[in-house]
């Protein structure tokens, strides 16, 4: 079949990477991509939101399936969009209609969700510029650090954890009266800080059945021991070591299930991946946000643990037939580290010359923030290209990720050589 990815970052590229394997694949196409998906499939210069170029293109081409990447055009409602076409209608779309996506789309919407369903989360209210006070009062009932989280969407940024209750309420006021994130932050919400160890859990779903995929934890800070400011990620790692079978067992049972049964209950019609954003406290498992995507970096350690041919997994997706799916993994340890531009997260320079990419013999490069001109590979975002090994265990993989990196080379390049430090 001919295949639409939509996007352009290191997740699409292993979309494509994985898909391209399936021998049920015809043509595959991207829009927009980068310079890694242009080696293994069509790349079309169309923006992930305009629907009616898409619209267009999958006409054109006889697209028969499209993927979505980044939570975007889920959000503004990319699904609804072709079942409400009588010449789209027909077309599976893997990722979910705006109903669902609004489960990312909105921090409060998620928040209610979990609590309708009894799905374990930091205790939180919410606020807009009119209960401000109201606001500056529920942060003085809470022991610091205070999390503040824009309700919107702020492309990962708009989550502030802060030590002081002067600051947390002069932020408070500069998200909500001052736009800090735009609209995003119009509506905030605060939560009591949990404290632990991150994880994530990766659901792929039909609507009713559902495959738990590997577990990863990501690398958001973009200094060594997790300190300066949060970046899209600098790396991940995949089984993680600390979600032993018991702790598995809860996510299970205390999130995973009532978080799908959920979408029936909800009337939520939900066809694609649930990110499932996690804190082990002490034993015990919490949800801190869903995403309603595969994550950035945390795709290219998953996807290429899993064995089973990709277009079969998205099929069963599309045609609610999960059930009849079992998931076969790689048991080894995957590990990817993320290379970005020097100065990124704040203001860096695009454009530079990427090489050695000929030299890296045992890992797998996928470009994020890349293009090509003149033939060239060059640089054309904050996150550049993510390196990905296997190993025994995650140590071993790192080994080999951090090897093959330093065959790569761009201006300014800058990379987090201390992954793993924290388990």
């Amino acid at each position: 079949m001919n295949i639409l990815i939509l996007g352009s970052g290191g997740r699409e590229h292993t979309f494509a990477w994985k898909i391209a394997q399936s021998n049920k694949l015809t043509n595959l196409f991207v829009a927009p991509g980068n310079a890694g998906t242009a080696k293994i499939a069509t790349n079309v210069e169309i923006s992930v939101t305009d629907f009616p170029a898409i619209k267009k293109l999958v006409l054109a081409e006889n697209i028969e399936m499209v993927v979505v990447g980044p939570e975007d055009p889920l959000v503004q409602g990319v699904h609804d969009f072709f079942l409400k076409d009588d010449e789209l209608k027909n077309i599976p779309v893997i990722g979910p209609e705006k109903k669902g996506a609004i489960l990312e789309g909105s921090k409060e919407f998620a928040k209610e969700f979990m609590a309708r369903h009894n799905v374990p989360t930091a205790a939180y209210q919410s606020f807009t510029s009119e209960s401000l006070e109201a606001g500056y009062a529920f942060l003085e009932t809470l022991n610091p650090p205070y999390v503040l989280k824009a309700d919107g969407l702020a492309a990962g940024k708009g989550v502030l954890i802060l030590d002081d209750i002067e600051e947390a309420k002069a932020e408070l006021k500069s998200m909500l009266v001052d736009a800090k994130f735009g609209n995003a932050s119009a509506k905030v919400v605060i939560e009591e800080f949990l404290s632990g160890i991150e994880l994530s859990v990766f659901v792929l779903t039909d609507g009713k059945n559902y495959i738990t995929l590997p577990t990863a934890k990501d690398y958001k800070r973009i200094g060594e021991g997790d300190t300066g400011l949060n970046t899209g990620g600098m790396g991940a790692i995949s089984p993680v070591p600390f979600a032993d079978a018991t702790f598995m067992q809860k996510i299970e049972d205390r999130i995973v299930k009532p978080t799908i049964e959920g979408f029936q209950k909800d009337e939520i019609p939900y066809k694609g991946f649930v990110f499932i954003g996690l804190i082990k406290v002490g034993e015990e498992p919490y949800v801190i946000e869903y995403n309603v995507r595969m994550g950035d970096p945390e795709t290219e350690v998953v996807l290429p643990r899993v064995k089973n041919d990709m277009v079969e997994l998205l099929q069963a997706t599309a045609n609610g037939t999960l059930n009849t799916i079992k998931l076969d993994l790689d048991d080894r340890t995957a590990t990817t580290i993320v290379a970005v531009s020097g100065g990124y997260p704040e203001a860096y320079e695009k454009g530079k010359v990427i090489t050695g990419f000929e030299n890296v013999q045992d890992s797998i490069v996928f470009h994020a923030g890349t293009q090509l001109k003149d033939d060239e590979v060059v640089s054309s975002g904050g996150r550049v290209l993510a390196v990905t090994s296997f190993g025994n265990d995650f140590k071993e993989a790192l080994k080999t990720s951090y090897k093959s990196m330093e065959k790569i080379a761009f201006d300014k390049m800058n990379y987090r050589k201390d992954l793993g430090f924290d388990l």
